[in-house]
């Protein structure tokens, strides 16, 4: 529990610096949201009032406390473009992202695990220099490019589907859910390739172990003993792996969009970065802050469970 209990105020203080960081930063940048929203023909009487009407004249301080509160109970706050909440501006694009970063996740977990064992255990020199080969080769190539050229050969070429018809989870799932399968692995495609190497080093380097060469001459079977000692001992530094992976794909995931041109918060970043549509920008990073904040949390969690050593100290 103190571990826990440790873990939950260090989330808490970095989330609390990140949101700090991320308010301040917005009001060092060049670049005046009024001039923005009205045109560099207006007065700066207009521009004067309108900054008032925002807010913008207050102490920075202030803003940013009650900013925070807000955001704490999910407002947060109005588009100074579109003059609406930004809640709801996210409401609809937030779980488009965080669905393709949940799929992306989940296949580089399923195909990377096998593929480790498969690559720590190989017998074979030959299979060992063959997934060694794909592995460096699929581990250097950019998501971003493995999307462009998933939709070229199957959007353009075998007409599977149609790059840019997607269609939303609020109409059918299971079409959302297909639209999204190749995004999702051309996120996972290079870091399975990450994983299955590091998964594949953490194998052969506990196979070389005492305790393996001492099972092994108790007469247990190769099988046995790669489950039940060698795998959970290889599998404590991939947790972490993976756990950086989950928090780096929501990042991932928001370029990825752009190419299959998803409808998710990667455009409207984008789009209200230009537009000095500062309440929109604060909201997106501070939730991809989050999320990769609350990750490692869990990651820590589950790495105490692996590893006895953890709960120990």
């Amino acid at each position: 529990m103190k571990y826990a209990a440790k873990k939950l105020c260090t989330l808490i203080i970095t989330l609390f610096i990140v949101s700090l960081l991320a308010f301040l930063a917005f009001q060092v940048i060049p670049g005046d949201p009024t001039t923005q929203m009205l045109g560099t023909e207006a007065t700066e009487e207009a521009r004067a009032a309108l900054r008032a009407e925002l807010g913008l004249d207050r102490p920075v301080h202030i803003r940013y406390f009650e900013w925070l509160s807000g955001f704490v109970r999910g407002d947060f706050g109005t588009s100074y473009s579109y003059r609406i909440p930004v809640s709801d501006m996210l409401a609809d694009k937030l779980p488009i992202t965080f669905i393709l970063t949940i799929m992306s996740f989940a296949f580089t977990v399923i195909l990377s695990i096998p593929l480790g064992i498969l690559a720590g255990s190989a017998r074979s020199k030959v299979m060992d220099v063959i997934i060694t080969v794909i592995d460096q080769i699929t581990m250097s190539i950019p998501a971003f490019f493995i999307g462009i050229l998933a939709c070229f050969i199957f959007g353009n070429i075998f007409a599977l589907f149609v790059p840019g018809d997607f269609v939303s989870y609020k109409e059918s799932w299971g079409a959302c859910l297909g639209y999204m399968v190749l995004p999702a692995l051309s996120i996972a495609i290079p870091r399975v390739a990450m994983t299955v190497r590091m998964l594949r080093s953490s194998i052969l380097s506990e196979s070389d172990k005492d305790y393996v060469r001492t099972a092994h001459s108790r007469g247990n079977h190769r099988r046995a003993i790669m489950v039940r000692h060698v795998l959970k001992n290889a599998l404590i530094p991939v947790i972490t792996f993976l756990a950086v992976s989950a928090a780096e794909i929501m990042t991932g995931s928001i370029i990825i969009e752009q190419v299959f041109t998803i409808p998710g918060i990667s455009r409207l970043l984008l789009t209200s970065i230009s537009g000095r549509d500062f309440p929109v920008v604060q909201a997106i990073v501070v939730i991809i802050a989050a999320w990769i904040v609350i990750v490692n949390f869990v990651a820590d969690l589950l790495y105490q469970l692996v590893d006895p050593r953890i709960r120990l100290k």
